[in-house]
């Protein structure tokens, strides 16, 4: 039998090499538009119901105002102008701004100093009574400098010497491998007040006030409109582990006297807020790893419950995180049971979803078994279908998309 095997492949790879090849290539093209035809792909949603964005829009006086922070790699404002089209169009929105406003991200410490970009694009259903406010950080600026010292290794000095594939490969991880060592170290607090300060621009104002093409500190004292609007993040790899961080530093400087009014104003808006973050190829579990646990741990209880004896000290009132992981990707996981309370500051008040979703298409290799590309596994979140219905109109609620309701199958987790 083995021989008959061996006989099958060699005669296929003569015909293959012998002129047949455009046949060859018609059957494999048609086995894969038969398999993507028959789209199977895995959407699992384990943990609590949540209701997404739509909702929220809708509140009459209400900005719906999102961040997105985006993972390793070089990144370029307007990275995210796909996503944020399909959930402009997802949740309705079909009016824009005819321009986005730049603001050069700079630190209060000092003000020269460049931390990024922040993007703001506004959107408006047809009746203007919903209003979207997207704020997109690109903060990959900050260590450019720093993978200069790997420059040498996508030149042509060593670059030759790989196989094709290899290289595109090994460019890749020059450009992204570095990024979490970086952030370990003295990049990190730059890389956060990047964050903090889109933070300030975003629950300062509304679009009228934002100024556009400077460089400058928000330096705002105004937190009005943080009471009346409704705030969301999406987050990206590295981006998840920002966000959570950056959130747990803008709570705490009120507790250090500095900027004692503002930031105080600040806690105690935030102390009453529902604030999701959907996050995509999470990578808290990895990013954790030689890490030193929070100030505060496994006292959830104590800070969340209305009963507990430090509700008054959280930070948020509940932390709605939605964990995106393609388990083909393999820089992403799931939260396991455990990790919020363990690895996760207890004043975060964390719910966790997790979505196990295959964003990459998966192909039966004839018969060698099947194969998803990694790459595609990491980055093909923010353009799934799927995932831009879930962010948009949540699971298990009235306004659920479609796409959701046939292609996904939800699990309700309960003590």
């Amino acid at each position: 039998m083995r021989k008959i095997n061996h006989l099958l492949l060699a005669v296929t790879l003569s015909i293959f090499l012998n002129g047949c090849a455009s046949l060859g290539k018609g059957i494999i093209e048609g086995i894969l538009e038969k398999q993507e035809e028959q789209d199977t792909r895995l959407c699992e949603i384990t943990g609590d119901k949540f209701t997404g964005l739509k909702p929220q829009l809708e509140v009459s006086g209400r900005k719906m105002k999102v961040m997105m922070v985006h993972g390793v790699g070089n990144h370029l404002p307007g990275y995210a102008t796909e996503f944020l089209e399909k959930l402009a169009k997802e949740l309705e929105l079909p009016i824009t701004a005819k321009a986005y406003k730049n603001i050069t991200l700079a630190s209060p410490n000092d003000p020269t100093q460049h931390l990024g970009n922040l993007r703001i694009n506004r959107y408006l259903n047809k009746d203007k009574t919903q209003e979207l406010l997207f704020y997109e950080l690109t903060w990959s600026e900050i260590t450019a400098k720093d993978k200069e010292v790997l420059s040498y290794d996508n030149s042509g000095e060593q670059s030759f010497r790989r196989a094709e594939v290899n290289d595109l490969l090994k460019k890749f991880s020059n450009d992204t491998g570095p990024d979490p060592i970086i952030y370990l170290g003295e990049k990190r607090q730059d890389i956060l007040t990047a964050f903090s300060q889109s933070f300030c621009w975003m629950v300062s104002g509304d679009w009228d006030t934002l100024p556009d093409n400077v460089h400058q500190v928000c330096s705002s004292k105004n937190v009005t409109p943080f009471y009346n609007d409704s705030y969301a993040f999406v987050s990206h790899s590295l981006g998840s582990r920002i966000t959570i961080d950056g959130l747990q530093r803008i709570a705490s400087l009120y507790t250090q006297g500095q900027n004692a009014g503002y930031y105080t104003a600040v806690a105690n808006v935030l102390k009453n807020k529902d604030v999701p973050i959907y996050m995509m190829s999470n990578q808290l579990p990895m990013l954790q790893l030689g890490r030193t646990l929070p100030e505060v741990t496994n006292q959830a209880a104590d800070y969340c419950q209305p009963t507990g004896n430090k509700y008054d000290e959280r930070i948020l009132r509940n932390t709605n995180i939605i964990a995106f992981s393609d388990p083909n990707d393999l820089l992403s996981y799931a939260l396991p049971y455990g990790f919020v309370n363990k690895y996760l500051d207890s004043r975060l008040c964390v719910n966790v979803t997790n979505i196990n979703i295959n964003v990459a298409k998966i192909y039966d290799a004839f018969g060698l078994g099947k194969l998803a590309n990694p790459l595609d596994a990491h980055i093909g979140y923010d353009t799934d279908d799927r995932v831009i219905a879930l962010i948009a109109k949540g699971i298990a609620n009235d306004k659920t998309a479609p796409i959701v309701n046939e292609r996904c199958r939800w699990t309700e987790t309960i003590q």
